[in-house]
């Protein structure tokens, strides 16, 4: 209880107010009291003042204790109210408290104990409703608030849904864009490559070196040109969701010789060692021959791409009935620690200048990780700058269909 409670009694009777007054002074804890004769009185003090009980004579001259309780409450006035009746008011005070007083007292109980208990019982009501009606009052603004949040969650939900939408779209038609163009490309480039292979073939012998030298860049430039394309063209294909695997069964150990011999040459011209070691009981595989060797050649052109001095390493294990592993290993540059979370991307590569060393698109690795995935297997890799690289190959077995 508060340590002084603000009371207003209202009373046109004099001795009866003076009564309540000396009542109220005597109960346990402390009160200051105001007076007033009539209802207009009492409204002056309400405006000026803030009360903690009001009590009311029922019988006041002019209004009576049911007329002022609904002005009261009607006002938004939660005062609480104890009304004082005479003797055979009671019925009227129910009709009093269901318009919104908090209590009835009849004037002939009127005591120190009664209203200081009556007073007590009234206040801890009103405190107890006005702490009710507050955590109402947060709970709507909370719920007001949360609504807002979830219109604008919703809002922009629906933003980055028509953003997906557009990036999809322009995906979708970058994916169409460089298909065709890849295709367009190709079809000039063949005719090139071909009518370089004739000439040599038709002029052996009768060009001086530079001539056939030449012409020999020529050729091979276009075979580099056609490999870059390709990549162009399977990322578009897998981007698209146009690329289909074709599994089948073939001998994996006799593909990854066959990949291992037509690369040998490009190690010799850099004194590099090729080494193959296959350790499998059953060499069959059910798989997408092209696309397994596809990324094998991927791995191992780098490898003899990225390294000057040393060697490359293939090794092919059985870690399950169902899995393989396929490992190249390199003495090579090596990647940095901080680029290798970034060598699967595509057009990635570790120097991004155009005066870097090692040419391509940095796609080759882009294309083996989302066909490995596609494979439902997976690739790692461990690089130690300076020191080499080494990729791992996790293959199933039987690609299921």
């Amino acid at each position: 209880m508060k340590k002084e409670l603000s009371i207003l009694v209202i009373d046109d009777d004099e001795v009866d107010r003076i009564s309540v007054c000396r009542a109220l002074n005597k109960i346990e804890f402390a009160v200051k009291i105001s007076e007033a004769s009539n209802y207009n009185e009492a409204v002056k003090y309400l405006e000026r003042n803030k009360f903690d009980c009001i009590f009311l004579d029922y019988a006041l001259p002019g209004k009576d204790g049911l007329a002022v309780v609904r002005e009261l409450r009607d006002s938004g006035n939660k005062i609480p109210l104890v009304i004082l009746t005479g003797q055979g008011d009671e019925q009227i005070a129910v009709e009093i408290m269901k318009a919104g007083a908090s209590d009835y007292i009849g004037k002939s109980r009127i005591s120190p104990q009664l209203l200081g208990k009556t007073l007590q019982h009234v206040v801890r009501i009103h405190e107890a409703e006005r702490q009710i009606e507050l955590f109402h009052q947060q709970l709507f603004e909370s719920n007001e608030q949360l609504k807002r949040k979830n219109q604008e969650l919703e809002e922009k939900q629906q933003q980055i849904h028509q953003q997906n939408l557009k990036l999809l779209e322009a995906a979708e038609l970058k994916s169409r864009f460089l298909a065709t163009m890849s295709h367009e490309l190709r079809t000039p480039l063949n005719a090139i490559m071909v009518f370089s292979q004739m000439v040599l073939r038709k002029t052996k012998g009768k060009l001086s070196d530079s001539e056939a030298d030449m012409v020999e860049r020529i050729l091979n430039n276009g075979k580099n040109l056609l490999e870059l394309i390709n990549d162009i063209l399977d990322l578009s294909k897998i981007e698209a969701g146009g690329l289909r695997l074709a599994p089948e069964e073939f001998d994996i150990a006799g593909l990854i010789q066959i990949s291992v011999d037509e690369l040998r040459i490009l190690a010799e011209r850099k004194s590099l060692t090729i080494n193959t070691c296959i350790n499998l009981q059953n060499p069959v595989v059910f798989n997408d021959r092209t696309r397994v060797r596809q990324v094998i050649v991927n791995l191992l052109s780098n490898a003899i791409k990225f390294t000057d001095t040393g060697y490359v390493d293939v090794t092919v294990n059985e870690i399950s009935e169902q899995w393989l592993i396929v490992s190249v290993c390199d003495t090579g540059i090596g990647i940095e620690s901080e680029k290798l979370k970034h060598i699967f991307e595509p057009f990635r590569q570790g120097n991004q200048t155009n005066s870097r060393r090692y040419q391509g698109t940095g796609l080759g690795l882009a294309i083996t990780d989302s066909l490995m995935k596609m494979m439902k297997g997976t690739i790692g890799v461990e690089s130690e700058l300076g020191k080499g690289s080494k990729f791992s190959l996790k293959l199933p077995r039987c690609l299921s269909q």
